[in-house]
């Protein structure tokens, strides 16, 4: 190939598997995303490192782990002399460009990001640094104003949701004519709570028709899961399947409208001619629980918070309908992608290069995913057989991922598993030595 291939993200914000067709999810029809993966290439054992949004950005913009890159929790900005993928291809004569939710900026909420912070996106006019809001003013593109946000029991139409606003932005990206490549991302806030949206998509899902987890009435949890249930899910809570029904028909909305955007922007790049070869990366930052062992949210234990999807889509470049079952993580987003389009990494990078098994071809790969917790209380990690999370204070767990994929025996104490867990131990203290983490306080006692 002579022509470099465009580069367009769509990141979304705590979308789980289960969700998404493709993933084998039941209750919402997604035709567009399963589409990228059905003609794409499908993740099946992708892992954020944290599942906490900061961290989770800031290890898939930079191939740095959170204590490396600085952005180890939330609000804490990246440190300033991070190389994204962004800036490697701006230095490659790209044109890069952000619309939507950053959380790289530090503390300012929603903190409209000034050029000069871009961290590699030279256009970042429409980027926000955290919210989650509902409707959205715009502002002439001129105009030294700030977009309005509204607060969040206001939503918005057609024009001002925010999943509809930002992807009208992409559309709006899409229309520029330039010569250069495009590295574009289109970062959107949902299906992050708080749960609402706009109409039709609002009563698009009935209460009585959405089904329950079913780990969501289980009992003997680990004592970190009980102390994280709250005021809607929880094991304590009144008519709580009556309120889980409802919050979860609202959850299942705003993936819907995600995908019908989805649709919008793969329509606009065949209008425009340059669908064959422009690469789509459909993710997220971070899995949600949606009442699995009575959880809302996520950054507890459990893989559905860390397993999200990836799907990399590239009609020129990409055999169509493989499936990647390696186990591989956020920090490998940058070096396999830039490899991919044959560019040269920055070298800071601590992930690894998948490139050749996208490509179909042999690679030598050890299936591991390093979680990282953003209170250096709890490490961890996934490999194809087994989770392992250690915790500071608390129950440590052991979970087999394959004869128990609702992880509901813990195994850390069982005799004939002590092998396992001294193994997959020495693999996550020689990890955090090699980083220098805080939590080489405990984990070198434990």
């Amino acid at each position: 190939m002579t022509q470099q291939p465009n580069l367009l993200i769509i990141h979304t914000d705590q979308q789980s598997t289960w969700t998404l067709g493709c993933y084998g999810g039941k209750v919402v029809e997604t035709p567009h995303i399963d589409s990228l993966a059905n003609n794409g290439l499908l993740f099946s054992n992708f892992f954020t490192n944290s599942a906490v949004c900061t961290p989770s950005r800031g290890c898939f913009m930079t191939g740095r782990y959170p204590t490396s890159n600085g952005a180890y929790s939330n609000n804490i900005p990246l440190n300033r002399d991070e190389i994204t993928f962004a800036e490697v291809l701006r230095q490659n004569n790209y044109r890069t460009s952000y619309v939507g939710k950053w959380h790289l900026d530090g503390d300012p909420r929603p903190g409209w990001v000034h050029p000069e912070r871009g961290m590699g996106f030279e256009d970042n006019h429409y980027m926000f640094n955290r919210g989650h809001w509902k409707k959205i003013k715009d502002f002439p593109m001129n105009s030294k104003d700030q977009p309005q946000v509204y607060p969040y029991s206001m939503i918005g139409d057609e024009e001002s949701y925010a999943t509809d606003w930002l992807t009208q932005k992409t559309l709006n990206f899409l229309d520029e004519k330039d010569q250069r490549p495009f590295c574009h991302m289109l970062s959107l806030p949902d299906p992050h709570g708080p749960v609402q949206v706009r109409p039709p998509y609002d009563t698009m899902f009935q209460p009585k028709d959405i089904p329950l987890p079913e780990t969501f009435f289980s009992s003997n949890l680990p004592d970190w899961a009980m102390k994280s249930q709250g005021e809607v899910f929880g094991h304590h809570v009144p008519n709580r399947e009556d309120k889980f029904k409802k919050w979860m028909a609202l959850y299942y909305g705003e993936v819907k409208l995600i995908d019908d955007s989805v649709g919008r922007i793969v329509e606009k790049l065949k209008t425009e001619g340059i669908y064959e070869n422009t690469i789509i990366v459909f993710t997220t930052d971070h899995g949600e629980y949606g009442g699995e062992h009575g959880l809302k949210d996520k950054n507890n234990l459990y893989e559905t918070a860390y397993r999200i999807p990836m799907i990399i889509h590239w009609p020129q470049g990409l055999q169509a309908g493989l499936q990647i079952n390696e186990v591989m993580s956020t920090v490998d987003f940058q070096p396999t992608i830039l490899s991919l389009m044959n560019i040269n990494l920055c070298g800071r990078e601590e992930g690894r290069d998948a490139s050749p098994l996208l490509n179909n071809k042999n690679l030598e790969w050890d299936d591991f995913a390093h979680l990282h917790h953003n209170t250096h209380t709890r490490a961890g990690i996934f490999t194809k057989e087994y989770e392992l999370a250690l915790v500071e204070h608390g129950d440590s767990v052991l979970f087999d991922r394959i004869n128990d994929p609702h992880q509901i025996t813990n195994l850390y104490l069982e005799p004939e598993y002590q092998s396992v867990v001294s193994n997959l131990k020495n693999r996550v203290l020689t990890h955090q030595q090699e980083l220098g983490t805080p939590a080489l306080d405990w984990l070198s006692k434990k």
